[in-house]
């Protein structure tokens, strides 16, 4: 009767308010993204899903936009990228990275890069594929470029 009735704020609407850039709208995600993890060194769910990107299939990103999420030691930084995949199924992907300062600079739009994803769960996640063998990545382009073409 006399106490307030506040409505209890979810961590997504912390996160909007704090970074309104890194919302699903924003990054152009759908409403099934689970969202930016704050801190994902402190995230198990960020490990593991970490974890499972690096050992995921290869496809093909194209850098749409970034958003810096934080400058300590090496910037962290959200990438979305339309991806492509061998099979070829497109989506919006979003990848949580740490890059260098040199790294940084040499991002812009359009650029083409390998990322794996998890086929079994689709959430919008990808990883940069740094460790991908470039005869790999060059055989999955062709493979891309002639589904494209026909």
């Amino acid at each position: 009767m006399f106490g307030s009735k506040k409505k209890k704020l979810s961590l997504d609407d912390v996160m909007a308010q704090l970074r309104p850039d890194l919302t699903r709208e924003s990054l152009g995600v759908g409403p099934d993204f689970p969202g930016v993890a704050p801190n994902p060194l402190l995230s198990g769910a960020a490990r593991k899903r970490n974890a499972e990107l690096r050992a995921g299939e290869l496809a093909l990103g194209v850098l749409v936009d970034w958003r810096e999420v934080s400058s300590d030691g090496s910037p962290r930084v959200v990438l979305m990228l339309d991806v492509e995949t061998a099979e070829g199924i497109t989506f919006r992907g979003i990848a949580d990275e740490d890059l260098t300062i040199t790294e940084l600079t040499r991002l812009a739009a359009g650029q083409t890069m390998p990322v794996r994803y998890r086929p079994a769960v689709l959430d919008h996640y990808v990883a940069l594929a740094r460790d991908a063998d470039p005869a790999r990545v060059q055989q999955l382009s062709e493979e891309i470029a002639r589904r494209t073409q026909a």
